[in-house]
């Protein structure tokens, strides 16, 4: 029983990898709870809503459990840090919805964090089985603090100031302290109510109280009505907030390319061809920008991850996923010269991008030459990087010739000189064997397939 360290804080159970499979073990002392999920009808509501992804009771690994169950397997583990605005703006309105309906049925969450959520096929949906409780009429909701600094704060940050802040899950494993998020936020925000409630007020109680000794939690008092009011309020203020993005340099890419129409339509087919070469079982596009290539693809049902850069293109792929139903694609934003560290305890809690790999194959188109001349990434580096992130390689040269690196070298000292097709393919070759490649009919380009070595 190989036991993930992602879980170890949950005293009610844990998670772990046996034969293969992603299990949850569930302690003796979370029988009452786990008993009335399963018996209030709340379990089956809630998958049927596709709110909670569903499990089947198993037999025990370990035969000191209560019980062992087996979840629906994902292929992929998202964190927030890499959420567009609008898929951390979902998760936190499946939190609320989940927490209403659990109230109606006796029970109340736990654990309000955001790493509970994950995208599957194409919606937010809730991953632990386990962070139900019995409801007390009376109680507080003890995850309201932790809802407002994984979900509100974060929120309100991005839509009011920079989605930029968005990193600071990077450093804030538990999300946002709510006196730096009170801190950050314009002063006019303490006019309105709701804001002034959740997180102004509440940071200042929170350090009034942080010091004390005495229990504050069996002090607090709050009616089952009025919890509903405040996940109502909570609910309302989400729904208002939006981003509204300024100009990036890649949230309009397809209309300002340099391909012609017979070029993009020429780079589709071979990329299409190489996906059908390789046949993988899952797909990163490293440079998804709106995922125009990435649904090659998840139109296969091929599992692809669309990561990208710029939040502005992450954040409309989201879009389209969700208008168009794609259950294949998930959209995320990924800086590839900074990729998702591991983070936590011996960090080991978070998994870095690249042990969450690797993929079947990853995809980087239009990229290595921002990698290359915009970031001074020599080319050896780059081909070793990527052939740990993926079993295949469909990627795409782009000579000094091309109009978009004589951009990035018009204000800059050519300092590259092994960036040529013959230095390209010597560094990837020590790492990939090539299948193929081909010449993008309309362009000076070369898209090459390659399978690591």
């Amino acid at each position: 029983m190989n036991r993930l360290p992602s879980s170890f804080r949950d005293p009610s159970g844990f998670i772990f990898k046996h034969e293969g499979r992603i299990m949850r073990q569930i302690q003796h002392k979370a029988e009452t709870d786990y008993e009335l999920l399963m018996s209030s009808g709340l379990y089956e509501l809630l998958v049927e809503k596709k709110a909670l992804i569903p499990h089947e009771e198993v037999e025990n690994v370990n035969p000191d459990a209560y019980k062992t169950i087996l979840p629906q397997q994902l292929d992929f583990i998202s964190y927030p840090y890499e959420w567009s605005f609008e898929q951390l703006k979902d998760a936190a309105l499946l939190t609320l919805r989940v927490q209403l309906t659990a109230l109606k049925k006796g029970l109340s969450l736990k654990d309000a964090s955001a790493y509970n959520v994950q995208f599957v096929n194409g919606k937010a949906m809730l991953i632990d089985t386990l962070s139900f409780e019995r409801y007390e009429e009376g109680s507080p909701w003890v995850a309201y603090r932790q809802f407002c600094q994984h979900f509100y704060a974060p929120l309100l940050l991005a839509s009011i100031k920079d989605i930029r802040l968005n990193h600071l899950f990077h450093s804030y494993i538990d999300g946002i302290p709510l006196d730096l998020a009170s801190k950050l936020l314009p002063w006019k925000t303490r006019f309105n109510l709701s804001i002034a409630s959740h997180i102004h007020w509440h940071a200042k109680a929170q350090g009034k109280h942080a010091n004390k000794a005495e229990d504050t939690k069996k002090k607090a008092q709050v009616s089952s009505s009025g919890l509903r009011g405040i996940l109502k309020n909570l609910e309302s203020s989400i729904l208002k907030l939006s981003w509204e993005p300024g100009e990036t340099e890649w949230g309009d890419y397809y209309n300002n390319t340099n391909y012609s129409e017979e070029a993009h339509k020429a780079k589709f087919v071979l990329v299409k061809k190489y996906i059908d070469l390789i046949k993988p079982e899952t797909l990163w596009d490293l440079g998804a920008n709106d995922g125009t290539f990435s649904k090659i693809a998840a139109d296969q049902k091929i599992p692809t991850i669309a990561f990208d850069i710029d939040p502005i293109a992450v954040n409309q792929n989201y879009r389209k996923v969700k208008e168009e139903k794609q259950k294949h694609m998930l959209p995320l934003m990924l800086d590839l010269t900074n990729p998702s560290p591991a983070l936590g305890w011996a960090h080991k809690e978070r998994d870095s991008l690249e042990q969450r790999g690797p993929a079947g194959c990853i995809m980087a188109l239009a990229l290595v030459h921002h990698l290359a001349i915009s970031n001074n990434l020599p080319l050896e580096m780059i081909a070793e990087y990527f052939s740990k992130l993926g079993q295949h390689l469909i990627i795409e040269f782009v000579p000094k010739t091309d109009s978009k690196v004589k951009i990035l070298l018009a204000t800059r000292e050519d300092i590259f000189p092994e960036y040529t097709e013959v230095g390209f393919e010597d560094a990837f070759s020590t790492y990939f064997d090539l299948m193929e490649k081909s010449k993008v009919e309309g362009s000076e380009r070369t898209l090459y397939c390659f399978k690591s070595k």
